[in-house]
């Protein structure tokens, strides 16, 4: 096997992991939007017959996984490994879903980049011959999100107009080798960016620069350019962040705005949801990914997608300590086609 490191923090998938199947679990607020005809599953109970919000995202991952399982026609001991992350402290939605299935248990923290971080090293699992089915799942609650970052539901308290929602929801990919795409032609691992942004209302402009350089990244690394891409998508950016992406290109002189996209903005209808800037949290990307992409993928409507997963490396400590936002963005890039 030759080097498949690219430039500074690029690598290039060179045994095409396919994509077996997908799955996108979301909430009432998300199936209220314009891609609900895109989710498997969704529940207008908040707490999915739980009896908590954090049991109940525990649930979503576990319905995800499960979904996706069955779609490929597999079971748990077909799976060899798999990478699954959350938001909450210890990532405790994601070992608790998986805590009686005896798979191979990998656990992430990449904030809301987790898909991204997931798939790539999914991928890279099974490009190496480590594993021969590999899953990325990861989830978000806007209630058990709110309890940890911010304040009780029942506190009230007055959103910003630069805040976002957490979606409540979760998503799985499964990844192994066979001849029908999509597929993992290449990946970018972003690094850790920090502008000093404090406000933890306002993650679109914390996370923006971050998804910027990692952009810049892959398509240095790769020589490649937003034109190579039918859709290049953000993983919750929001309105605002989507803005500051479209405007740090134009200084540069690179156009992208008409190949690219934001999750956040995508899942839900900005005009008539009470939302602010748009979606966020690792189900953000997620769902919109799994569900929405992937279905356009499979039906041929787009070929070539760019999927940069966007994170806040915060924590409610970090954020009482007066500590600024660091941010990360991983990419990856998926074809209809190997290439």
């Amino acid at each position: 096997m030759g080097i498949l490191h690219r430039g500074r923090q690029s690598f290039v998938f060179d045994q095409h992991p396919a994509i077996l199947a997908s799955s996108a679990i979301a909430g009432k607020k998300e199936q209220e939007g314009p891609l609900k005809a895109y989710f498997d599953e969704t529940n207008t109970d908040t707490k999915w017959g739980q009896s908590s919000w954090e049991k109940a995202e525990s649930k979503m991952q576990e319905l995800a996984l499960e979904t996706a399982k069955k779609k490929a026609g597999i079971h748990n001991q077909d799976l060899d490994a798999l990478f699954a992350g959350d938001l909450l402290n210890q990532c405790i939605s994601s070992s608790f879903a998986i805590r009686d299935s005896g798979v191979p248990f990998l656990g992430l923290y990449g904030a809301c980049s987790t898909m991204a971080e997931g798939l790539c090293l999914a991928g890279m699992a099974v490009n190496g011959g480590y594993a021969r089915i590999a899953a990325a799942v990861s989830s978000s609650h806007f209630a058990s999100a709110e309890r940890q970052y911010r304040y009780p539901l029942g506190y009230g308290g007055q959103r910003t107009p630069t805040a976002q929602w957490t979606v409540t929801g979760a998503g799985c990919i499964l990844l192994g080798r066979q001849e029908q795409g999509p597929f993992l032609n290449a990946a970018t691992v972003g690094a850790v960016v920090d502008y000093g942004i404090k406000d933890a209302n306002n993650m679109g402009a914390a996370m923006a620069p971050a998804a910027y350089e990692t952009l810049r990244a892959h398509f240095d690394d790769l020589q490649l350019s937003p034109s190579d891409y039918d859709l290049i998508v953000t993983g919750d950016l929001g309105s605002v962040g989507k803005e500051i992406i479209l405007d740090l290109f134009r200084r540069d002189g690179v156009g992208i705005g008409g190949v690219y996209n934001d999750c956040g903005v995508m899942i839900f209808d900005l005009e008539k949801q009470d939302v602010h800037a748009g979606g966020s949290g690792c189900g953000c990307g997620s769902v919109v990914l799994c569900g929405y992409l992937l279905r356009q993928m499979e039906r041929k409507k787009l070929h070539n997608v760019l999927f940069c997963g966007t994170g806040a490396l915060m924590s409610p400590l970090s954020t009482q300590q007066g500590e600024s936002i660091p941010a990360v963005c991983h990419a990856v890039s998926i074809g209809t086609e190997r290439r």
